[in-house]
């Protein structure tokens, strides 16, 4: 793993100082997967290039210094504990509405000392209800689809804030369905950036979506609505 975190590091043009971290975050993950369900990838070499390098890209594509980031729906912290543990100098809310994974993600905080993180566990959608428009930058890895995800993410994004939307290369259909979405929620799609995992033939894609007005006040609206009509 550290081979591979090196030299993958190294082709991101990112610092190596981090891989003695990363490298505890995996072991904290795949020792507590043991008892938890948080991830279905569990060859460590395969966890530092679909998880942590995966993760890491973002950061060639973005600039989260001195900003405030929410990771919506986090599952076992990604793309943010990777993001933090690489980047220090933002302050990270990792959100997510399983209490168990919370959990983790607090503990494992506390294990590596790590700071400016703050673990919560809600529901987005109840969570933007007081948290309206108060971050710089929104996350998310989920596999939900885009016009979801958005009406989830957008509202807590300031105006003139990004949604980092990480994405399947195949999502091309995806992205047209949601641009009506996207509009309606105060978005619009600023770049789409496809990149290789270093030391893989992985391609993945990271949708840049920048927050250009305001969120219309009726969203984000319960989830189950959002889920039997999403915006089209």
């Amino acid at each position: 793993m550290e081979q591979t975190l090196n030299s993958g590091l190294a082709a991101l043009g990112l610092s190596r100082e981090a891989i003695p971290g990363l490298m505890e975050f995996s072991r904290l993950l795949l020792e507590t997967n043991q008892v938890m369900n948080l991830t279905a990838i569990t060859d460590p070499v395969d966890v530092a290039n679909l998880h942590l390098l995966d993760c890491a890209a973002l950061l060639t594509m973005a600039d989260l210094r001195g900003k405030s980031v929410v990771d919506v729906g986090t599952g076992a912290g990604f793309p943010g504990m990777p993001l933090r543990i690489l980047e220090p100098d933002f302050d990270l809310t990792l959100l997510d509405s399983l209490g168990k994974r919370i959990a983790f993600l607090e503990e494992t905080c506390r294990t590596m000392g790590l700071k400016r993180v703050h673990c919560v566990h809600a529901r987005a959608e109840e969570f933007a209800r007081k948290h309206r428009e108060r971050y710089d930058v929104a996350t998310s890895r989920a596999v939900a689809n885009l016009n979801m995800l958005c009406e989830l993410a957008l509202p807590l994004v300031k105006v003139d804030g990004v949604f980092l939307a990480m994405k399947s290369v195949d999502s091309d259909e995806e992205l047209r369905q949601a641009k009506s979405a996207i509009a309606q929620l105060g978005g619009k799609v600023e770049s789409i950036r496809d990149y290789t995992i270093p030391g893989t033939d992985v391609t993945h894609r990271l949708v840049i979506i920048r927050k250009v007005r305001p969120t219309p006040a009726p969203y984000p609206r319960p989830f189950a609505k959002i889920k039997k009509s999403p915006l089209i």
